[in-house]
């Protein structure tokens, strides 16, 4: 290969295309080192090709020949990408309108291979679809360290139509786990319809086990596995092929609480929500309506007014401030949020916060919401 000459580029499919190779790269360690040729066996990096991707095949153009193509396994989950329309948006991010979001989720196509990125309706809303919740949570996290902000919904797994039958993603998941966590594990797995494939015993007293299970019986599993087996568990699961549709998956079964008004949480009012459920949220905190501070000890959603301050009056009883004793709040990472959202909520994702809010944030215009719901 030399540079300067001109190539035939075949890509999947058969189709052959002429191109002229402008710069050609060898490596040494980590440095890049522009060469005239290169011979068989080495490394290297070229410029001047644009539309190459994954699998194709560079060959001399007066005898075209491609080289097997590289399969890349198809996506699983998708999840909406929007832009930040909160009342906190544009106070962290330094990229938040609509054509920054676009640019960076197009841009990621050129280098992450297994990633979809399809425009909706909406021209601030993008179907993102990839490997995994693993795979689409590190997009979020570069994304948020590069200082975008946006919002994201429940990740949904992507399922097919053959004939008159529903069809959805199925996993290969291999567990290896101390032989005392073993009925756990199997037990948390059954409820997400996980079919046991094989089970082989370890010198070291570890378990191996190897179950078909649905992709969408994944989302969630991760932190209750490392907190089942007190972080000794390992899991690896790989795509395995399309099958029938495996039935309904228990989904959350506690509602979210909901802050009543928007300003700073107050110690007093968190004391009268914690009675409700678990916060998610200190004293100190900047909260909007509409936003998910906590999850509910019950199955439906609950207002709780977390700014609410104490009646101030003149008669006070001595030390009675000091009686008012929090909870620690437990603050969610960015997959422990993705994890916990319902289908009508969102995670808010800034450089230096990660919140939970209602899709719609209005009480009264929720309400109506879920009464057209329950009549439809």
């Amino acid at each position: 290969m030399k540079e300067g000459e001109q190539a035939a580029l075949i890509q999947n499919g058969g189709k052959v295309k002429n191109v002229k190779i402008s710069n050609l790269y060898t490596f040494s360690g980590l440095k890049r080192i522009e060469v005239d040729e290169a011979y068989i066996g080495d490394i290297v990096a070229i410029s001047g090709i644009d539309g190459i991707n994954i699998g194709d095949t560079l060959a001399d153009p007066e005898n075209p020949e491609a080289l097997p193509f590289v399969s890349i396994d198809e996506p699983t989950l998708s999840m909406t990408f929007c832009v930040n329309n909160s009342p906190f948006a544009g106070l962290d991010g330094q990229y938040i309108t609509s054509r920054h979001l676009r640019d960076r989720l197009y841009k990621e196509l050129e280098t992450n291979v297994s990633l979809r990125v399809e425009d909706t309706d909406s021209p601030d809303a993008f179907v993102v679809s990839g490997r995994g919740e693993l795979h689409l949570s590190i997009l979020i996290e570069t994304m948020r360290r590069e200082g975008y902000e946006f919002q994201v919904s429940k990740p949904r797994v992507i399922t097919k139509m053959v004939g008159d039958k529903k069809y959805e993603p199925i996993e290969y998941l291999t567990i290896d786990v101390p032989e005392e966590f073993m009925g756990t594990v199997m037990e948390r797995l059954g409820v997400r319809k996980a079919e046991m494939v094989n089970m082989t015993s370890a010198q070291n007293g570890d378990v191996r086990l190897e179950f078909k299970i649905p992709a969408r019986g994944l989302i969630g599993f991760r932190n209750e596995f490392l907190t089942d087996t007190k972080g000794t568990g390992i899991m690896n699961h790989i795509f395995n092929g399309y099958e029938e549709y495996k039935g309904e998956i228990m989904d959350r079964t506690r509602g979210s609480l909901i802050a009543f008004e928007s300003g700073d949480s107050i110690a007093y009012g968190l004391f009268n929500a914690q009675e409700r459920g678990t916060l998610f949220i200190g004293p100190g905190v900047s909260v909007y309506e509409g936003m998910v501070v906590g999850e509910n000890a019950r199955s439906e959603d609950m207002e709780v007014n977390v700014c609410k301050k104490k009646h101030v009056s003149n008669m006070r009883a001595a030390g009675s401030d000091e009686t008012l004793k929090l909870t620690t709040p437990t603050v969610l990472s960015l997959e422990q949020a993705l994890d916990f959202i319902a289908a009508d909520e969102l995670v808010e994702i800034t450089p230096k916060n990660i919140r939970i809010r209602k899709n719609i944030l209005d009480s009264e215009t929720r309400a109506k919401a879920r009464s057209r719901k329950k009549v439809q």
